[in-house]
């Protein structure tokens, strides 16, 4: 399944998982309108290659922890497509993981309590970023949010001028 919409009420989370697969399996879950137990697999796919950080087994574990919620099963594993190796690669949900995941929420709980953004390093990766309108890469790097929004204003008003 493509595009499956995900959330979790313990978590406080939701969002969409790229590939959702149902391997056949004895100790599974039932679905409606099929036969048989499924295994649940959430498969991640990703443009360039694995990084050192371990975000992207963060993403997928949380994504994990959700569908369990909703679907009352148990997920050990998943993988992560990077598309320059074209391989996957697997991520098994521990305890340590999962701990990781709950504890990366909180924080961000806490930063927004305080109404508090992180300073962000710009890296390559950010031009393909799902959330670059959110977290504003460029931000970090203007020494001021006045200058940034000014460099904006006069670009606007440079294009509207010229037509």
């Amino acid at each position: 399944m493509r595009g499956m919409q995900i959330f979790s009420r313990t978590l406080g989370i939701s969002g969409a998982c790229d590939v959702v697969e149902f391997h056949t399996s004895d100790t599974g879950i039932s679905l409606h309108g099929r036969q048989g137990n499924y295994q649940v697999v959430p498969v991640e796919y990703k443009r360039g290659r694995a990084e050192e950080h371990n975000s992207d087994s963060l993403q997928l574990c949380a994504q994990a922890m959700c569908i369990e919620e909703m679907l009352v099963c148990e997920i050990p594993k998943g993988y992560l497509f990077y598309g320059e190796p074209k391989r996957r690669a697997e991520v098994v949900f521990d305890t340590e993981l999962r701990q990781k995941v709950t504890k990366m929420l909180s924080q961000m709980r806490e930063y927004a309590a305080r109404e508090y953004t992180p300073k962000v390093r710009p890296r390559k990766g950010c031009n393909t970023c799902s959330l670059k309108d959110v977290c504003v890469p460029k931000l970090s790097k203007t020494s001021l949010v006045q200058n940034y929004i000014n460099a904006k204003l006069n670009a606007k008003s440079d294009t509207c001028e010229s037509s």
